[in-house]
């Protein structure tokens, strides 16, 4: 069975094919990072925009990557939720457009549950039940995860998310946008004990984030070091960006192992386009192997916005029989809260 997933929910236009919920055919991705770029962030009217711009070329690129006609498609999934509402209408209008051409079912699909899944796309992935935890730049998450379409939220950010740290972080140090790549690349040749920047654990059972503190210290201490040169002598600025990265780092990790733990798991995933930073895995995958938790995560491709984890997401949607109707509509914010009750 083979499923056409779109993705527009924010700046990156992607399409992707999958057979029988796990073998990725095709998985084209535009990215609209140069656009905004000179914004230092996601511009939703521009990012728009580019999605109709592209979206029919990046389609077009995904069948002729899996050598397949429109007419070979059992299924069209996108994205509905969350994002930007003119970015996920695009994507959505266009695949109510091939559904009713085509006579083929629409699957509409929550963008989070897909990142929780595309550890899928890989050939080695956990059993249920196992614990996800899903950072980007919109979301940070503690999921537990009993099966496909069963999820139970264990804790979020009550503020930033991890990768919008990240991305102001970079952007208060006059480092560009987007974050992530810039904030690691900088933090490798910086000391991760230079300065001593807040953990916000919240309390001993909480397993919530928050990184609206930590943003704030590092906004203070930079204003500082700045002002003073003796400092300057002693810290550098990769110290500062090395020092907060280790910041986020510890919470993540920290709070991932103990949700494994709390739900007696074997397993962790992490996924998201903050799932790319290197030190973030290598200290989840050491932390997690001394209590005997292993941990999974996807390629950096399908950590990042693609299409591939949204067809995968519709193919076992569907395999449930949850269809979409042509009335069904977008969703600027969809927690996972709500694909329960709905279903």
């Amino acid at each position: 069975m083979i499923f056409l997933g779109i993705d527009t929910s924010c700046d990156d236009t992607s399409a992707g094919i999958v057979a029988d919920g796990k073998q990725t055919l095709a998985n084209v991705i535009h990215s609209q990072v140069k656009l905004h770029h000179p914004h230092g962030g996601v511009v939703p009217e521009l990012a728009s925009r580019e999605h109709v711009r592209n979206i029919v070329p990046v389609v077009d690129e995904a069948l002729r990557h899996a050598d397949l006609h429109m007419a070979d498609l059992d299924g069209i999934a996108v994205t509905v939720g969350p994002g930007l509402v003119g970015a996920l209408l695009v994507g959505l209008y266009y695949a109510k457009g091939l559904t009713y051409v085509l006579k083929k079912p629409l699957v509409a699909v929550n963008h989070l549950e897909a990142h929780i899944l595309s550890v899928f796309l890989e050939t080695e992935y956990p059993s249920f039940p196992f614990v996800a935890l899903t950072v980007s730049g919109g979301h940070t998450s503690l999921y537990h995860v009993e099966d496909f379409g069963r999820y139970t939220l264990l804790g979020q950010t009550l503020d930033d998310a991890a990768g919008e740290a990240f991305d102001k972080v970079a952007k208060i140090c006059g480092m560009g946008y987007p974050g992530g790549a810039i904030i690691e690349k900088a933090s490798e040749e910086g000391r991760r004990d230079a300065v001593a920047f807040p953990r916000a654990y919240l309390s001993k059972t909480s397993l919530d984030f928050s990184f609206s503190g930590l943003k704030t210290a590092v906004s203070l201490f930079l204003k500082k070091w700045r002002e003073d040169a003796l400092l300057r002598d002693e810290i550098g600025l990769n110290d500062i960006i090395a020092s907060f990265q280790e910041s986020v780092v510890d919470v993540l990790v920290d709070k991932a192992v103990i949700a494994a733990k709390r739900m007696g798991v074997a397993s962790l995933v992490l996924a998201g386009g903050v799932a790319c930073n290197n030190h973030l895995k290598n200290r989840l995958v050491a932390t997690a192997r001394s209590e005997d938790i292993s941990v999974y995560y996807p390629r950096p491709v399908y950590c990042t916005d693609n299409g591939a984890m949204i067809a995968l997401t519709g193919y076992h949607r569907f395999m449930r029989n949850d269809t979409a109707p042509m009335s069904v509509d977008v969703r600027a914010k969809y927690p996972i809260q709500d694909l329960m009750a709905n279903h």
